[in-house]
């Protein structure tokens, strides 16, 4: 049914371009003229690494004292083009619609990580036109999607997660292989059922060298297809019990020979961090398929099953018929470096002795308190363990973009083990990341206490590569501003479609990249970048849960077993201070204050950053408990790109210019830009245009919404949806009477009176 919509859209923008500029945006500055590229569009390869901002990689001249040797991602890198200067969102979810709609979250609604609480009206809809619908309309594109992306919810809330297992497809890709929860689950410290929770936190049997009260240096690996390997001999099995889970198995420790009925004891259902999944599958004939622990194809290391799948979908394009071929386009979302933080295998990784990779492991539970904006208060021991194994775990991801590359001959692999960009492959690879990199993984020196999940500099500020065929002078920088949205421009570029028209029409915050790839001397297309983090909308607030070592109370989680997760103290529903639960963090701090103690922050209702080519504006916006009103609260910082440590600046605490020397002694220029950057701010967020009644997101309320309405108001279905319009969670005669008290306005007469002139 929404297909029909999004054509519609799509129709219009096509052919509405020549004569229609009423746009959010204000009508964008003429930008160069982007030619296609090459004569048949490329192939494009995206590959998003998860938590790993531009502190990790050396390519960009950065990655600490001891860098990731990152051997495919530098050979890249200096086959192409390396954009030094680009922001995401500060959590994933915001970040990654933003790369498949170019619109600005205040825009799309996902305003922070998708958790299962929230509403189908905060997930990418599928009313919006996406990268794959619109690369496969408009120059014939084949897209899938393999690995993690997190634009929907998930089973884990079946009631707001409107599309269910057909999400992706439904969302505009042709095959999706993946997940479609936002990280891999905790570890299984019971590796498998073998022992008490708690006892192995890496999740499997370490040799007894490591643990000689709990370790194993012999057993039996059973398999989830009922096969069975014994493990005995510590020469080719040094660690038995790693391997076995490496190879998707549940090891019996100093067992001697199989058992039928220890077989049956062991828990297959138990998902273990990275060394499992639930994968979703969307197969291109519109078959649907999910599998599970017990299956042995969602059993192994992640990272190398998302390489593989990627393989065998680019070989399965490659080895079409003459008569068949078409480009296309693979999405890879490597669900490494996201929390729990659990060691590769060790033949990922490019270190002399294997066993650096055994000492200790790193998060035993998914984090959440990052993906939603939240300084994870790890301590710093702990931290610098964790630091390792990130850095471990993005030499795996290196190791297996290298493998897929030279699997598809989009690189060649030289006799010295080195990889050289293949021309001829007439394919395009973009490396990014969806935020900057979790707290505890953080290299100087960057600042881990304001990374992932939050508004500055190493939240938001992730790399950039650009390769393929026909760039001018590759092996370079451009140091010019660039948004996670611009990646939508980026793959319309490429496929010779983009044009400022359509991106209008489309209502796109997004600017032109192209024009970067064809001219080493273009100039800059964007005089301001924007990054924002908020609330998602959800039928009711969750309880509070007040987060100790970060001063912090949260009303995000939903359950009182992910509070303590994220080493919380649950004050909601059967809480240990109050069996009814607390209404708020207001309460919360009510009560704390009313025993004597210190009250707690709260976590702001929305955080904006906007920057220019050298200072930066944050607002942060806060409930104040006594008046119930929100406060905007502004830090102001100068900022730059160095790669020399003592040059860097960073928007550290310390380094609020509206702190010290304080706003009435900036300098002449600092105040300038301080005045333009507020005005620019205000006049960009003007732009928001709301339609009451306007479920499809084309600023009219009409009979498609009527029909969108009686499509998701049906018995079967009747749960949260886009046209859930009063937002309590259900599609139902309430909403219908918003479209029939709205019908016929058309909000697009809006645009005009809320346009802005700025350049993106």
């Amino acid at each position: 049914m929404w297909h029909l919509v999004r054509m519609f859209v799509l129709s219009s923008a096509v052919l509405l371009s020549a004569c229609n500029n009423d746009s959010e945006v204000a009508t964008p500055v003429p930008t160069p003229p982007e030619p296609p590229l090459a004569e048949t569009p490329p192939n494009i390869l995206f590959i998003v690494i998860d938590d790993a901002g531009i502190d990790q990689f050396s390519a960009f001249g950065y990655g600490g004292a001891v860098p990731a040797n990152t051997m495919s991602i530098n050979a890249i890198a200096e086959a192409g083009v390396r954009f030094r200067n680009t922001w995401t969102m500060p959590t994933c979810s915001p970040t990654r619609v933003t790369f498949f709609d170019g619109r600005y979250p205040f825009r799309n609604g996902v305003r922070n990580a998708i958790v299962s609480t929230d509403l189908a009206n905060s997930q990418m809809s599928p009313y919006a036109v996406s990268v794959p619908e619109l690369l496969r309309s408009e120059a014939g594109y084949v897209s899938a999607l393999i690995g993690k992306m997190h634009l929907t919810g998930s089973d884990l809330g079946p009631d707001n997660h409107a599309l269910g297992d057909s999400a992706m497809r439904d969302l505009g890709w042709d095959y999706f292989a993946g997940y479609l929860d936002g990280a891999p689950y905790p570890i299984d410290t019971t590796a498998g059922g073998i022992a008490p929770e708690g006892t192995y936190q890496c999740g499997w049997v370490p040799i007894t060298a490591l643990d000689e009260e709990h370790g194993a240096d012999r057993g039996v690996c059973y398999f989830a297809d009922q096969t069975f390997q014994v493990m005995n001999d510590l020469e080719q099995y040094p660690t038995p019990g790693r391997t076995c889970v490496e190879r998707g198995g549940i090891f019996d420790p100093n067992s001697l020979s199989f058992d039928a009925n220890r077989a049956l004891e062991l828990r297959f259902d138990h998902q273990n961090g990275y060394y499992t999944g639930e994968w979703k599958i969307n197969n291109m004939d519109g078959s649907n398929q999910t599998l599970r622990a017990t299956d042995a194809g969602a059993r192994g290391y992640r990272t190398v099953q998302e390489a593989e799948r990627a393989i065998a979908w680019i070989q399965q394009m490659q080895q079409r018929e003459q008569s068949e071929q078409t480009p296309w386009m693979l999405s890879l979302g490597f669900s490494a470096l996201h929390a729990p933080l659990q060691p590769p295998p060790a033949a990922l990784l490019p270190v002399a002795d294997a066993n650096l990779s055994l000492l200790g492991c790193g998060t035993p539970v998914s984090s959440q308190l990052a993906d939603l904006g939240i300084a994870d208060p790890t301590e710093l021991a702990t931290a610098v363990q964790q630091r390792i194994i990130a850095q471990h775990m993005l030499e795996a991801v290196d190791h297996e973009i290298g493998r897929l590359l030279e699997a598809t001959n989009i690189a060649i692999r030289q006799a010295d083990g080195s990889l050289v960009f293949n021309d001829e492959s007439n394919t395009v690879v973009v490396i990014t990341a969806d935020n900057g990199t979790y707290m505890p993984s953080v290299k100087l020196p960057f600042d881990p206490l304001r990374a992932k999940g939050t508004l500055y500099q190493s939240g938001v500020w992730v790399p950039l590569i650009v390769t393929g065929p026909g760039f001018d002078e590759p092996n370079r920088d451009v140091p010019h501003l660039i948004n996670s949205t611009d990646l939508f421009r980026l793959f319309t570029g490429l496929a010779g479609i983009d044009s400022d028209e359509l991106a209008a029409e489309l209502r796109l915050d997004a600017a032109p990249i192209v024009p970067y790839l064809q001219d080493s001397n273009q100039e800059a297309i964007r005089d301001y970048n924007f990054a924002e983090l908020g609330m998602n909308i959800r039928a009711e607030t969750g309880p509070p849960c007040v987060i100790p070592q970060a001063n912090l109370c949260v009303q995000i989680f939903p359950q009182e077993e992910v509070c303590h997760d994220q080493s919380g103290v649950w004050y909601g529903p059967g809480s240990d201070i109050n069996s009814a639960g607390f209404s708020s963090c207001c309460a919360v701090n009510t009560y704390l204050e009313g025993i004597g103690e210190p009250s707690v922050d709260l976590f702001p209702e929305r955080q904006l950053a906007f920057r220019d080519d050298k200072y930066k504006l944050v607002r942060l916006t806060t409930l104040q408990c006594d008046s119930g009103e929100l406060i905007d609260s502004e830090e102001f910082y100068e900022v730059n790109e160095s790669t020399n440590p003592v040059e860097l600046k960073l928007d550290r605490e310390a380094d609020n210019l509206l702190v010290s020397p304080g706003e009435s002694q900036l300098n002449g220029e600092a105040q300038a830009r301080l005045s333009l950057l507020r005005a620019s701010l205000n006049e960009l967020l003007a732009t928001a245009v709301t339609c009451p009644g306007d479920g499809t997101g084309d600023l009219q309320v009409n009979q498609d919404d009527l029909d969108g309405w009686q499509y998701w108001a049906e018995p079967e279905r009747g749960k949260s949806s886009w046209f859930d319009l009063n937002y309590d969670g259900l599609t139902d005669a309430e909403d219908l009477a918003i479209i029939e008290a709205n019908m016929g306005n058309d909000c697009r007469n809006n645009l005009n009176a809320n346009s802005h002139e700025l350049r993106q």
